[in-house]
């Protein structure tokens, strides 16, 4: 999709980190925006500001873990703006930073929910639409965690690396029927983004209480996050090089350079039949 201008995009986790400096970005090509967001006030603020900037910009609050709030969000944007083009299946949450065997039942089907099923939903939602019109790019937000695998993450890695796969499998199946609908995948290392927050917007049906040793882990390992802040990327980076991959059809969109050396030194590892080695952070 090499023209953007007058296109309309629909990004998900539009109100901050990523998915608000996309909508930044291709607010400057001269794209029409819908953002969508769980967090109302802030999606509100996203969509006042951007507008101000002289972007048309429609705001849909929604909970992509939920499929009726993802197709009240397809039709409330067809209605709006009468075609979407570009899908960005954007919106995602962290897990807490406890190992696989201390984790509740609710943060494996939170995590899922939003990171996995929240793209599942915006596929169903918005694929017959760009099939039908044989135009548009879809993005699905993965991570490098969908590629490699860091400890007391396992609700968040499962989540992502399944995005990937989900996102190789439609690349492939678009391509099998001749369609001209393109499919990119996301895969960004850290980025400066609330995501280490998530909590605040953890619908009641997935809360749970820690035992003190747990919160005491929890805090711990924000705090190692939050070491990492510096040294973390611009929102704004990631948005240029999805824009690019969306104007050029590039599927993967690897965005931090460091992450190749892990790549290819976990391939080894694999061909060989080794145990897996923690990477870097």
């Amino acid at each position: 999709m090499e023209d953007l201008e007058g296109r309309v995009a629909v990004i998900t986790g539009g109100a901050s980190g990523i998915g608000l400096a996309m909508a930044q970005r291709f607010a400057a090509e001269g794209m029409k925006l819908v953002l969508a967001d769980i967090e109302r006030p802030v999606l509100q603020r996203a969509g006042e500001a951007l507008s101000r900037g002289g972007a048309d910009v429609l705001t849909v609050p929604t909970d992509v873990s939920l499929e009726p709030d993802v197709a009240a969000l397809a039709a409330t944007a067809l209605e709006h703006f009468g075609d979407v083009h570009l899908v960005c299946n954007n919106a995602g949450v962290g897990s807490r930073g406890l190992p696989i065997a201390e984790l509740p039942l609710e943060d494996f089907e939170w995590v899922l929910a939003v990171n996995l099923f929240g793209v599942v939903h915006g596929l169903r939602a918005f694929l017959p639409h760009l099939r039908a019109n044989d135009v548009g790019h879809i993005v699905n937000t993965a991570s490098t965690s969908g590629l490699y695998h860091l400890p007391r993450m396992g609700p968040y890695n499962a989540s992502k690396a399944a995005v990937v796969a989900l996102s190789e499998t439609l690349r492939f199946e678009l391509a099998a029927e001749g369609s001209k609908v393109g499919v990119s995948v996301l895969c960004p290392s850290w980025v400066r983004t609330n995501i280490s927050t998530a909590d605040r917007n953890r619908p009641e049906r997935f809360a749970y209480s820690l035992d003190t040793d747990q919160m005491a882990q929890v805090t711990a390992y924000k705090a190692r996050r939050r070491q990492l802040t510096p040294v973390a990327a611009d929102p704004a980076h990631i948005a240029d090089q999805v824009c690019t991959a969306v104007t050029a059809n590039r599927f993967y969109i690897l965005t931090h350079p460091a992450s190749l050396d892990v790549f290819d030194a976990r391939a080894r590892r694999i061909l060989a039949g080794d145990d897996p080695v923690e990477p870097p952070e």
